[in-house]
């Protein structure tokens, strides 16, 4: 045994090893995106991969389990919403070798476009669901929900949030133990879903449902922790943590780690035991709604927000009243500092080229190029979620073309997103004689969750080479005519693609091509790309037109009092966005 400091994505990782799993696949979408890249690690013991989306990445692990191995998929929340088709069939058909989903929740939308509490995908789904409140538990839990995957037959769900996927803490660490692959015997009444078999698969997961009542009011994973009983708590998750902070043993706690079903009996008998009795929770009052229904008084969201992530503070000031007293601050001091594109990033010279045509919606999606809707470039309408830009365009242009409207209009999506959910888009697009005009931002790896490797990145989880989607050719074959390739740190060429496809009357697709400017680039992009340079500006030739810093590059620093521009030298890549620009040719390459 050995004592480590890990996040609780570090320990699912650990947990995953220790339990026997044998695959491991995911999307990576953050808070969830650690979990894979530490399983990686464990690459003598457990195949990892990256899939083109979530759903893939569920089907996969769906594969090992029917066929005997421990496997295991990972995605955040809305992830989840992508595989849900197979996750509630397969919560039919049952395991073979044990498979647990890892939801990671964001309450908050620290990097999400909602706020969705996934604890009812469980309920939905009929399926099991627990959910830790430390790294340690984090590992515990993947152990305890692979062995109740196999012995009840079904899929486990494991619910985390942004806190405990990120937050660390001691875990104690073990051995790996061996779980070796069960035989697989052909089966098609309990793996084919046909209607004749579902129809069986039904009634069985329904009895399922009755045994795992059963073990819900016997599992350690619900426990129970007497102190004072003026005041009980019903929490789960890292609520525990916060009720624990807020209370201390002025409290008595029932921590509930399984968490679908609930453990309906021993929560009334705690209910009984205590004077008042608060529930938890963040986000849905998932817990509390149950409790309630079965007749047992409660405080929850009465007091405690629905929205947003908990907080000590938050409990406190909600349950007693009293919290912590902050420093006073003054607000106007505090300079605004909303997100940007990096210095240097390709995205920004196509975003500015963008910004200057009028009579144009853009709809956009899910990745870095979403800062393109932000000041000063305010060259995105719209952000719904992955994939949706081209079918949101094709649906606008359509309608727009049927009124008579000249508005013309562009979706966006990044190269990873395109692999994810884009390419059935633009199917759609070419099937149904679309007119919108595509722009698929290859930036040579999957930006914003922070560089994991995708189908045209070259290179696998475990850093093989792996074939380079070509997505020129991918586009084509899709049905599209129109299709070019820019470098989008030039501008007039940049200019020129958009012009040209603005004109047609035809689906067109522009790629731009250029590495994410934080990209540890490989030798294949050398080779391509070149090398980087830095830009300087001639203080006596600016005139303070501002021109270079509508662009929206961190690296330019505007002095009012001056009414100068200045380069930050430690910034600047040297992507030549604000010396195109220039009116007066004051910026230069250095050297030049």
């Amino acid at each position: 045994m050995m004592k480590k400091l890990l996040t609780g994505n570090e320990a699912i990782a650990q947990g995953a090893w220790e339990a026997g799993v044998i695959y491991a696949a995911a999307y990576p979408g953050t808070p969830s995106t650690e979990i894979l890249e530490n399983i990686a690690e464990f690459k003598n013991d457990i195949l990892a991969e990256w899939a083109p989306n979530e759903k893939v990445a569920l089907e996969a692990a769906i594969g090992v389990s029917v066929v005997g191995g421990r496997s295991l998929s990972a995605m955040k929340m809305v992830g989840v919403n992508v595989a849900a088709d197979p996750l509630f069939s397969f919560a039919y058909s049952g395991v073979n070798g044990g498979l647990v989903l890892v939801s990671a929740d964001d309450p908050g939308c620290h990097s999400s476009q909602n706020e969705q509490d996934n604890r009812y995908y469980a309920k939905f789904a009929k399926i099991a669901m627990v959910e830790p409140s430390d790294s340690q538990e984090a590992k515990d839990m993947v152990k305890a929900a692979l062995a109740i995957s196999e012995e009840f037959d079904t899929p486990v769900l494991l619910r985390v949030t942004t806190r405990i996927c990120h937050s660390k803490s001691i875990v104690e660490t073990g051995p790996r133990e061996p779980a070796p692959k069960k035989p697989y015997q052909r089966d098609v009444l309990k793996y084919d879903l046909v209607p004749a078999t579902v129809r069986i698969r039904r009634v069985a997961v329904e009895a399922r449902l009755g045994r795992l009542r059963n073990f819900t009011e016997t599992t350690e994973l619900n426990r129970v922790e007497w102190h004072d009983r003026r005041i009980g708590v019903i929490t789960s998750g890292v609520g525990y943590q916060y009720a624990r902070e807020v209370f201390g043993d002025g409290a008595s706690y029932l921590k509930l780690g399984f968490t679908f079903p609930l453990p309906l009996q021993k929560i009334r008998s705690f209910a009984a035991a205590v004077e008042t009795l608060y529930v938890v929770e963040e986000l849905e009052p998932y817990l509390e709604e149950q409790i309630k229904a079965a007749g047992i008084p409660c405080v929850g969201k009465e007091k405690i927000p629905a929205i947003g992530e908990l907080s000590p503070d938050i409990v406190a000031q909600a349950l007693t009243g009293v919290r912590d007293p902050f420093p006073d601050t003054d607000p106007a001091r505090v300079v605004a500092r909303p997100p940007l594109l990096c210095a240097g990033c390709p995205h920004r010279g196509f975003f500015y080229e963008l910004s200057k045509i009028k009579d144009l919606m853009v709809t956009g999606d899910i990745g870095c190029y979403s800062l393109g809707g932000n000041a000063p470039l305010n060259a995105k309408d719209t952000c719904i979620c992955m994939g949706a830009s081209i079918s949101m365009g094709h649906g606008v242009q359509k309608l727009y073309d049927r009124l008579g409207q000249s508005t013309r209009t562009v979706a966006v999506i990044g190269d990873s997103t395109f692999f994810h959910s884009g390419m059935t888009s633009l199917l759609h697009v070419a099937y149904n004689r679309g007119n919108v005009v595509t722009c698929i931002m290859d930036n040579r790896t999957t930006g914003m969750t922070g560089h994991q490797e995708n189908p045209g990145s070259g290179f696998t989880l475990r850093g093989e080479p792996a074939p380079e989607a070509d997505i020129p050719a991918i586009v084509r074959a899709l049905g599209i005519k129109a299709v070019r390739t820019v470098n989008p740190l030039d501008l007039a060429e940049v200019r020129e693609a958009l012009t040209w496809a603005l004109a047609l009357s035809e689906p067109a697709v522009i790629i731009t091509r250029w590495p994410c400017v934080l990209k540890k680039w490989s030798e294949r992009d050398r080779r391509e790309f070149g090398g980087p340079a830095k830009c300087v500006i001639r203080t006596d030739l600016c005139i303070g037109c501002q021109k270079c810093v509508k662009t929206g590059c961190p690296a330019l620093r505007f002095d009012k009092s001056r009414r100068k521009t200045s380069i930050d030298p430690v910034q600047c890549t040297g992507c030549t966005v604000c010396l195109q620009v220039c009116p007066v040719k004051a910026i230069s390459k250095a050297g030049e």
